[in-house]
């Protein structure tokens, strides 16, 4: 997801001392949302119905989009709510709106309900006191994810959570081929830089700075830094130079032999998918690791496809929604991500032939009933065993994204 916010007109906002800084956060806060009961979650539903909730979403993929629709419809149906997709192509822009609206004084009124969020984004709302919350805990299917025993979704890219953001979906940097082409595919960094140059203009990775191309980025510095101690810390604390060395090292030797020999790069994730499609790529990669799977199932990928992660484990993290801290329906978005925790709607987001994006549901959590919702018994040739996803490399610092795609742009966007 989406590029790094910068919030250097809050530079005042950061040299003021912690008891100033708590005092203009509280005053900041709207008298709504401080008289909210958030233990009383049947005045919340009461307080809902009849809103409209404006959720600003990544809206880059047709599945995704379709998703969200019948949310939209389940919605109007059970809690009389009115859910709006602003489709976003950058998760940034949302960040920077409730920022406007911040200096503008307006504390109350906001245009954003709901935002699809996670990363370096998420950072920087926390950081200037831009969120709502914490609520998580208010969620009535809050409980059904098991927060105690699943320390990632008490963490988005080592920034404690806190309650600000729940969790939605599953994310993991996931490979697939075309069997019908390749026999055996690069198993590790080095070996694909090795297959990619036998294997001239049949692989490539997305435009930086679209999140699945800078993913790709921080798997391969993960992979090749000597030390990915200082990826867990502030990029200012680090030698990003000397860091990030071999990963520049990497992509020189690497470029050359993507397709279009490096001087194009698909837009995003969903193109790379339809390049796979077409024929024009044999070695591609997701962010998500059902996708390969629920490409096949909707005829975007050949039979022939195949899944599969890297040696040692693939970046992996979760992706939450979070509440501006001025939401005009803050009701509304409440129910509403309590909604998408849902075992029905997790149940159907996971379904390959909707959407394919993993729960974040604990399976123990749930009844007998609410389990047998989410077994897929549709033999896929391309999904992956559940077992290869059990080694995630965590994600680096969110500082260290800006820095990557500032360095990538600084290196080859001019090309």
């Amino acid at each position: 997801m989406p590029r790094l916010f910068r919030f250097e007109t809050l530079d005042r906002f950061k040299t003021m001392t912690g008891f100033k800084r708590l005092a203009l956060i509280l005053a900041m806060i709207p008298l709504g949302a401080q008289a909210m009961e958030l233990d009383d979650w049947e005045t919340i539903e009461g307080e809902a119905r009849g809103q409209t909730v404006y959720w600003n979403a990544w809206g880059g993929d047709t599945r995704t989009n379709a998703y969200i629709t019948w949310a939209a419809k389940r919605l109007a149906e059970e809690q009389d709510i009115e859910l709006v997709h602003v489709k976003l192509n950058d998760t940034a822009s949302a960040v920077s709106r409730v920022l406007a609206e911040k200096s503008a004084g307006n504390d109350a009124e906001g245009s954003i309900d709901l935002i699809w969020i996670n990363g370096e984004n998420f950072a920087a709302m926390k950081e200037n006191a831009l969120l709502f919350g914490p609520f998580t805990q208010a969620l009535p299917n809050f409980a059904l994810t098991n927060p105690e025993a699943h320390p990632e979704i008490r963490e988005d890219f080592t920034v404690p959570v806190e309650g600000l953001e729940a969790p939605w979906g599953k994310a993991q940097l996931t490979f697939y081929y075309d069997s019908a082409r390749v026999n055996e595919p690069p198993r590790n960094m080095l070996e694909l830089l090795s297959w990619t140059k036998a294997h001239r203009g049949r692989f490539t990775y997305p435009l930086i700075p679209d999140f699945t191309g800078s993913s790709f980025l921080k798997q391969a510095l993960l992979a090749l830094a000597e030390d990915t101690g200082p990826l867990y810390q502030p990029v200012e604390d680090a030698d990003f130079a000397a860091v990030t060395a071999p990963l520049w090292d990497y992509l020189d030797a690497l470029h050359p032999d993507l397709w279009r020999r490096g001087r194009h790069f698909p837009a995003s994730g969903p193109e790379l998918r339809r390049l796979m499609g077409d024929g024009e790529l044999s070695l591609a990669f997701t962010f998500n690791p059902s996708a390969p799977a629920a490409a096949v199932a909707n005829f975007e990928l050949p039979l022939s496809t195949r899944s599969y992660v890297l040696e040692g484990g693939t970046l992996g993290n979760v992706h939450f929604l979070a509440i501006p801290f001025n939401a005009g329906h803050k009701a509304g978005a409440l129910v509403t991500a309590n909604f998408l925790l849902s075992p029905e709607a997790q149940a159907r987001k996971q379904d390959l032939q909707v959407w394919g994006d993993p729960s974040v549901l604990d399976m123990t959590t749930l009844d007998s009933a609410q389990r047998e919702a989410f077994r897929d018994d549709h033999e896929n040739p391309a999904a992956l065993d559940p077992q290869a996803l059990a080694t995630t490399l965590a994600e680096p610092h969110p500082s260290w994204m800006e820095r990557l795609e500032q360095a990538w742009q600084a290196r080859y966007g001019n090309r």
